[in-house]
Parts: structure tokens; C-alpha cells; sequence
């Protein structure tokens, strides 16, 4: 070899007529990790995935230029066979870097490409539930939008059975195979599938690879191989402290879900169960009739507490559903002054605060409360009284409304228990339709910041709260609260004003 290619900065081998390795200079030293002068050339060098160096120099010598990625050194080299008189020169040059710079490149294009179908299809089911008047349209706009795009292979949305245990199948769309009937079949088996575990646990649940995950019942791995469905998502549809169901989204891809896709996915599961919500609200509210059911709660909920320490009832005279785990709620008692209800409930760990406003006392119920699962669940809290031997809730549920399912949830979660139930007329009335025209007209935030102010007394004279204290409880500025109150009674005086002269 001349001192030229000993000196080259890539890699230069002699291999001779029969194979051996005859000069090998410093730079392909390194990259194999030796000089293999003398041995023979399948041995001198490490054996790449396909062997091309080999069936390059087999045979007749012809010239040839490669790249191939050889595991024992971890590298991707750029290997070119030159013929020469007596054998052939191969020349090996290092290109990890540009094919791992290449390789990133790849995922993160194909990571955008997955993450604009995701948000397309996320889009797609957010314009779909817009117009959704029912959870039997929301739960079909969702597995229509996911099972049948080629992303995902099959889509599906479980509910809780009457008997609050258990899945039943709700909607299914997408090429479902055996694999979902192995998946229907899991749901009366003794191991959970990770539908029934997110429900169970109110949180994502991820098997990628199915096949690989010992928490997927054995008939679903057995099934999902045979088809070739390699991963699950398993969303559950919430809203609050509330699980609806699950949406279970089956794919052929080992890393169709990353962290990201995982966090859009469970996006979507939070919207669906507020638009299951808003539809059951809308029901209540444009329904002429409705159930009431009168329910009986224990002593230990936080204004029975209240009630017990200061030996006297107290009386709800309306809520706010504030955050996704609180309410506000806004409580008189019967024999005791609001500073001795505000210090009473203000020792209690489920308030965030109490404070008075001037005829009511505002209390803060945080985490899951009788209260906040009546609203999450879609009724509306009527009337709600509260002494020492605890609550009576009188709700009220949309015409259609799974009432059973309603009760055993309250039942579970709160020991609730019936103590009356019947179906009850509304009259059509001028001040309803007036409420109606007006609710479409306020959005949710200039509805709810109307409702606290209102109820927290801030329009009475004196005001039993500032814009300060209204704002606080909102968890708002001061000049935010000013801007909804504004845009909110310019609607109201609108709304009245539109209504008077027509």
C-alpha cells in the first residue's frame, strides 16, 4: 500500500485474489478495531445485516459501492469494492452520523405526519359533537372518526352496566376481526382488559405491543396476533370526578401512541365527557317533563357536618359548578348566623374556602361530593337540605336518561340511597322560554360568572360581596369578572329588550 492511502482519512483494505486481507491502513484499523492482515477477508471484518461486502468480492470483482449498518461495531459504514490486478481495494468510510441524523429526521416527519392525523381526526370529532344532541351521537361521531380512518384499525366505546360493573358495548366501527370479539368476549372474564382497568381507574391504559403485555387477558393477545393488531389505547370519557365509558382505539403499528398522541387522545376523552354533559343538560333543559328522584345521603358529607356542629339545618339555595373537581355552593342556616356557618365549615378538609356574603354563606366543595356528581352526571340539584343525620337531594334527569345507572353511581361513590322517584310535568311558561333564548345567547363563562355574582349577593345594596371576592372565588382577575359581568348583562338587557318588543 503507498503512503498515500496509509495516510487516507477513510478506511483502506488490499484483499488478494483468494480472499486474504493483504495491507490495511491506520484509519480502517479503527474502524473495525484491529489490523486483520493475513486473515481471510470473511473473517477480518465484521459481518454486516446482509453480507454485501462478501457477495461483493465472490467471484468475478466488479466495481460496487454500498452502505450497510454492521451491529458488533455499532456503525454504519460506506463500503466501496474497487477490482484491481491481483484481488481488490475496498475503501470503508464511517457514516453513523448522517444516517442517525437521517434516521431522526425520519421519526420526527413521520412523528408530525401522526400527529396531523391525530389532529385532524381530533378536529373532525370536535366539529361532530358541536352538533351532537345525544350521547348515542357523540359516542358513533367518535368510533366513526377514529375506526374508520387508515390510521387505526378498529375503534370502540364501552359503558358501565346497570349494575355499575362491567363494560357493555356501545359503538363500534373499523375492520374489528376476531380481535374485538376476543376483546367483547374479556369483558365477563376474570383478567381486566385495558378498557375496563381505565374505567376502573379514571386514567389512560396503553398495551404496546399487545402481544407483550401480560395485562391483556391471554384471548385478546392470542386474537389481536392473529390479526395483527399490535397496540391499544384505552381513553376513558370523563368529565369531573365522572367516568362515562371508554373509548378503546386498536392500531397494526408497535409505536402508533407516543406521549404526545397519548396526551391528545385523553384531550379528546375530557371533551367527550363534557359534551356527554352538556347533552344531558340540554335534554333537562328544554324537556317539558322530567324524573325526580329524592335522595338520601349520610352524615358525613361536608354541609352535614355543618349542620351537625351547629345543631341546626341547613338549606342549599344554589351551586356553581366551578372547577372539573369543585363547586360552589351557596347555603343559609336556619338557626345560626353565617359568620358561625363560615367558621364551621371552614375547619372541614373537602372546603377550599367559605366566606359570607351577606344573606348566604359561599362554601367551596372540592374532590368528589354528592353534589359535584349530580352535576357531573347530567341532573340538576333542585332542592338540598342537610341536618345531623344528613342530606336530602331532590334531582332532576332528562326524559331518557339512564336513571338506574344515575342511582347505583351515586349509590357507589356516595352511599346515596332513594327515597322517592317520579316523572313530573313541566309547564311551558313565558319566563322559561325567556331563560332558553337567553342561555343560548350567554356563553358558558359569562352564564357562570352571572350565576356567582348573583348568588355570592354581589347585586344587592350593600353588596354582600366585592367584585374582588367574586373574582377570587372564580379564580379570575378582578378586570376579567368585570369584562364577563358587562358582556353578560349587555346580553340579559338585550335578550329582554329583544323579547319585550316582538
Amino acid at each position: 500500500m503507498d503512503d498515500r492511502l496509509q495516510a487516507a482519512p477513510i478506511g483502506v483494505l488490499t484483499v488478494s485474489s483468494d480472499g486474504t486481507v493483504t495491507e490495511v491502513n491506520d484509519a480502517a484499523g479503527e474502524l473495525i478495531g484491529g489490523d486483520p492482515s493475513g486473515d481471510p477477508i470473511e473473517e477480518a471484518l465484521p459481518r454486516s445485516v446482509d453480507d454485501s461486502l462478501l457477495a461483493a468480492l465472490d467471484g468475478e470483482t466488479t466495481e460496487t459501492t454500498f452502505e450497510e449498518y454492521y451491529p458488533t461495531i455499532d456503525r454504519w459504514l460506506a463500503v466501496s469494492v474497487t477490482p484491481a490486478d491481483r484481488g481488490a481495494t475496498v475503501y470503508l468510510r464511517d457514516v453513523s452520523e448522517r444516517r442517525r441524523a437521517a434516521r431522526t429526521a425520519e421519526r420526527f416527519r413521520a412523528e408530525r405526519e401522526r400527529a396531523a392525523v391525530i389532529d385532524e381526526a381530533q378536529s373532525a370529532v370536535l366539529a361532530a359533537l358541536v352538533g351532537s344532541s345525544s350521547r348515542d351521537e357523540i359516542e358513533e361521531t367518535i368510533v366513526r372518526e377514529l375506526g374508520e380512518r387508515d390510521r387505526w384499525t378498529f375503534a370502540w366505546i364501552g359503558a358501565r352496566g346497570l349494575d355499575g360493573d362491567g363494560l357493555t358495548v356501545r359503538a363500534v366501527a373499523g375492520e374489528t376481526g376476531d380481535a374485538f370479539s376476543a376483546v367483547r368476549g374479556a369483558l365477563d372474564g376474570p383478567d381486566a382488559t385495558p378498557e375496563e382497568r381505565a374505567v376502573e381507574t379514571g386514567r389512560a391504559r396503553l398495551a404496546q405491543p399487545i402481544a407483550d403485555d401480560p395485562d391483556v387477558p391471554e384471548t385478546v393477545r392470542l386474537a389481536a396476533f392473529g390479526d395483527g393488531v399490535q397496540s391499544v389505547l384505552a381513553v376513558p370519557l370523563a368529565y369531573g370526578s365522572t367516568v362515562y365509558g371508554v373509548a378503546g382505539v386498536y392500531t397494526d403499528r408497535t409505536d402508533a401512541f407516543s406521549e404526545r398522541e397519548r396526551r391528545s387522545f385523553e384531550t379528546l376523552g375530557e371533551i367527550a365527557g363534557f359534551a356527554v354533559t352538556a347533552a344531558r343538560n340540554r335534554e333537562l333543559l328544554l324537556s317539558d317533563t322530567v324524573t325526580e328522584v329524592t335522595l338520601g345521603v349520610d352524615a358525613e358529607t361536608p354541609l352535614s357536618i355543618v349542620a351537625t356542629e351547629l345543631e341546626t339545618a341547613v338549606t342549599l339555595r344554589g351551586l356553581v359548578a366551578h372547577e372539573s373537581d369543585a363547586v360552589l355552593c351557596y347555603v343559609t342556616a336556619a338557626d345560626a348566623r353565617p359568620e358561625a356557618v363560615e367558621a364551621a365549615a371552614s375547619d372541614i378538609p373537602a372546603v377550599g374556602h367559605a366566606r359570607v356574603t351577606s344573606e348566604t354563606v359561599e362554601i367551596e366543595l372540592v374532590g368528589s361530593t354528592p353534589l359535584r356528581s349530580v352535576t357531573s352526571l347530567g341532573a340538576t340539584v333542585r332542592e338540598a337540605t342537610y341536618d345531623r343525620s344528613g342530606g336530602r337531594l331532590v334531582i332532576e334527569l332528562p326524559p331518557g336518561s339512564d336513571v338506574r345507572r344515575t342511582v347505583r353511581s351515586l349509590a357507589r361513590d356516595h352511599e346515596a340511597d332513594v327515597l322517592a322517584k317520579r316523572e313530573r310535568e313541566r309547564s311551558v311558561t313565558t319566563a322559561r322560554e325567556f331563560r332558553d333564548g337567553l342561555s343560548d345567547r350567554l356563553t358558558d363563562r359569562q352564564e357562570t360568572v352571572l350565576r356567582t355574582a348573583y348568588l355570592a349577593d354581589y347585586f344587592e345594596s350593600p353588596r354582600g360581596s366585592t367584585a374582588e371576592e367574586v373574582a377570587s372565588s372564580l379564580d379570575i382577575t378582578g378586570s376579567t369578572l368585570l369584562y364577563h359581568l358587562r358582556a353578560g348583562q349587555r346580553t340579559l338587557l338585550e335578550t329582554f329588550f329583544d323579547d319585550r318588543s316582538s
